[in-house]
């Protein structure tokens, strides 16, 4: 009888980066650069999810997440429908859970979800047989866009152990910010989380970062600058005194940049908020603003990321059912 090989990424879902051993991270990232060469060329589809239906739940509006996912699905031949919580029963009353009973039943193979309450997405991936993959859950976890920040630096840099990566802003609500220290940390990179007081928390000391409050000391030596937006949504009552002397501490511009290595990249996951927490000239620099570079990462990270997990879906026993996030 012939023996099964072990899979690289034995994984059910993608549901957060904590938990994920460098060699797993590795498999994703190195899965993903295939698909940012196969993305430059003319003729970008392929069939490899043919009669695979992709379902993308979002419960919180999304412009780069929601549009990348559904280029990634198309890209390698899924069927991919697009559902908001507008457009679904939720408004009418209906549970997360009956949600979740009720597409379980139609038999996707992929259910890529966002929801603004922490572990929500962990809830519904219990509830269905396919793979779930976690497009931002509260201030919990994004752990694509980690994926897709990682992927960026690692090309621009040719490794991530090592380098000093300061992560600056709204740490505080930030899914992101959660999903790259964790990855970061588990790849070897220094990481520093940079914000006012009132945006930290012991959390993140827990996690492996270094915590500045300060954007001098923050990003001195740093070799990557990742600003975060004030996360308002979440917010409940005042961080911040204002939005003018936030820029003024923490916004980043060429002066505080300069504390940085001369040749540091600049990254930031969108929405951007020029003027509050990053000057337009920094942004737009040409020659070490890698922001669009992270857009164009994010496709070919989702298409690795439903690769990997619908074919795991296809060759898992029956016992696998179960199997980790």
């Amino acid at each position: 009888m012939a023996t099964v090989a072990p899979r690289p990424f034995p994984r059910r879902h993608l549901l957060g980066i904590e938990g994920l051993s460098a060699r797993e991270i590795t498999v994703l990232l190195d899965k993903s650069e295939k698909y940012v060469d196969r993305n430059r060329r003319v003729n970008k589809k392929q069939s490899l999810l043919r009669g695979r239906t992709q379902i993308n739940l979002f419960f919180e509006s999304s412009t780069r997440t929601r549009t990348s996912f559904e280029l990634a699905g198309k890209r390698l031949g899924a069927d991919v429908i697009n559902m908001s919580a507008e457009a679904s029963s939720v408004r009418k009353g209906e549970t997360l859970i009956d949600t979740a009973m009720t597409l379980n039943a139609m038999r996707p193979d992929v259910l890529v979800v966002r929801h603004p309450h922490s572990g929500a997405v962990n809830l519904l991936a219990q509830k269905v047989d396919c793979a779930v993959v976690n497009a931002g859950d509260g201030s919990h976890e994004h752990p694509t866009q980690a994926l897709l920040d990682a992927l960026t630096i690692r090309r621009r840099r040719g490794r991530l152990g090592g380098l000093i990566v300061a992560i600056c802003g709204d740490v505080l609500h930030s899914r992101v910010a959660r999903s790259n220290i964790q990855l970061l940390v588990a790849m070897g990179a220094r990481v520093r989380v940079v914000a006012p007081p009132t945006l930290v928390s012991p959390l993140f000391e827990r996690m492996g970062a270094d915590v500045h409050h300060d954007m001098a000391s923050g990003l001195r030596d740093a070799d990557i600058v990742m600003m975060l937006r004030l996360q308002t949504e979440r917010m409940q009552g005042a961080f911040v005194p204002s939005v003018r002397e936030y820029f003024h501490f923490y916004g980043l511009d060429y002066q505080k940049l300069a504390a940085a290595k001369p040749d540091a990249l600049i990254m930031h996951p969108g929405p951007m908020n020029r003027g509050v927490e990053i000057d337009t000239d920094v942004a737009d620099d040409i020659d070490r603003s890698v922001i669009r570079e992270q857009v164009e990462m994010g496709v070919a990270v989702r298409m690795a990321c439903l690769d990997i997990l619908t074919d795991h879906l296809s060759n898992a026993a029956p016992a696998d059912a179960g199997a980790a996030e």
